[in-house]
C-alpha cells in the first residue's frame, strides 16, 4: 500500500445514513443524501452555502439532470425534482411494492442513462435488482439476484462498468457497450477481505483507479482494478463510511459521506463525528460527473 491519509471534517451534519455523494460541476456543488431522513443536500465549498430538500420518504441517491433539475431515487421509484419549486414528478416505478424493496445507490452512465439498484427493507438477500432508466422513462432490469445494490462507475475509456453488491464483499467488472447501454462478461475485479469492512459507495479517478467506501471499515480505499491490488487508504472518523466523490475546481478533493446508524455500542464514543461529511486531498483527480439526459 502506497500511502495512508486522514479525512477531515467538512460539515457535522450527523446524518443517520449519509450516501450518494456526487459533484455537480455546473453549479460547483457537492450533492449527497441522508437516506433515512429523506433529505437531499447541496453544498458549495467556495461560498459555504448549504441547502436541504426534504423528500418525505427514503432517498437512495441523487444525480443532476441536464435541464438543471435533480433526479432522485426514492423508496418507491425514480423522480425528477425541481429545486426551485421544490416539487417532484415520477419518472418510473419499476419495482413491485409487494417485494418490499427500496431504491439505493446509483449513478448515470456516460450517455446519461441512470443505473440505480434496490435493497430489501427486510434484509432479504437476492431479491433486489439493478435497473437502467432512460429519459423516456423506460426501465430495464440489468441484474437480478442482488442483495444490496451499491457503488457503480465507469472506466475513463467507457469500456468497463464496475459494480458493488455489498454483501458479496466484491467489485464486479463488466464489459460495457456504450451505444447500447448493455453489460456482459461479468467477472470479479476486487475482493475485499471481510475484516476490512464491506464495500459501499465507489468512484473512479482519472487514471482508472477505484475509490471504495467501506461500511464497518472506517475508511475509503483505493484499488487497482486490473490487479485487484490495494493502493492507498484514507482513514475516516466514522465506523460506517458510505460513499465518496471527487469534487472542487480541479476535481482533486475527495468528499466522503458516513452514517451514524448501525454503529456498535462500543464504537459510538470513539466516533462522535459519525454521520458527518468529510474530505481528503489524495493527490489524484477524478472525472466529471455524468448528468441524466433529459
Amino acid at each position: 500500500m502506497n500511502q495512508e491519509l486522514k479525512a477531515h471534517l467538512v460539515i457535522g451534519k450527523k446524518a443517520d445514513l449519509g450516501e450518494g455523494a456526487i459533484w455537480n460541476q455546473r453549479t460547483s456543488e457537492l450533492w449527497w443524501v441522508d437516506i433515512e431522513q429523506g433529505i437531499f443536500y447541496t453544498y458549495n465549498p467556495e461560498t459555504g452555502v448549504e441547502q436541504s430538500f426534504a423528500m418525505h420518504q427514503r432517498i437512495g441517491t441523487v444525480v443532476p439532470s441536464k435541464n438543471g433539475n435533480a433526479i432522485v431515487a426514492l423508496q418507491d421509484g425514480i423522480y425528477e425534482y425541481n429545486l426551485v419549486t421544490r416539487t417532484k414528478a415520477l419518472i418510473v416505478s419499476p419495482e413491485d411494492p409487494a417485494r418490499g424493496n427500496r431504491f439505493n445507490d446509483g449513478k448515470c452512465d456516460p450517455l446519461g442513462r441512470l443505473w440505480a439498484g434496490t435493497i430489501n427493507l427486510g434484509d432479504k438477500e437476492g431479491v433486489a435488482a439493478l435497473y437502467r432508466i432512460e429519459s423516456s422513462g423506460k426501465a430495464s432490469r440489468m441484474l437480478s439476484n442482488v442483495s444490496c445494490s451499491n457503488g457503480i462507475c465507469w472506466s475513463p475509456d467507457n469500456k468497463t462498468m464496475y459494480y458493488i453488491d455489498t454483501p458479496t464483499g466484491m467489485v464486479q467488472a463488466f464489459d460495457f457497450d456504450l451505444s447500447e447501454g448493455t453489460i456482459s462478461n461479468g467477472r470479479i475485479a476486487i475482493r475485499i477481505p471481510r475484516e476490512m469492512g464491506l464495500p459501499d459507495g465507489m468512484t473512479i479517478d482519472a487514471r482508472g483507479m477505484l475509490w471504495i467506501a467501506l461500511w464497518n471499515g472506517s475508511c475509503v480505499t483505493q484499488w487497482e482494478p486490473d490487479s485487484g491490488r490495494l493502493l492507498s487508504r484514507i482513514s475516516v472518523p466514522a465506523f460506517n463510511v458510505t460513499s465518496c466523490a471527487f469534487g472542487g475546481k480541479d476535481l482533486d478533493t475527495l468528499y466522503i459521506t458516513s452514517a451514524s446508524v448501525d454503529t456498535p455500542t462500543g464504537e459510538k464514543e470513539k466516533f462522535p463525528l459519525a454521520g458527518s461529511l468529510f474530505k481528503a486531498v489524495p493527490g489524484v483527480s477524478g472525472v466529471p460527473s455524468f448528468f441524466f439526459d433529459n
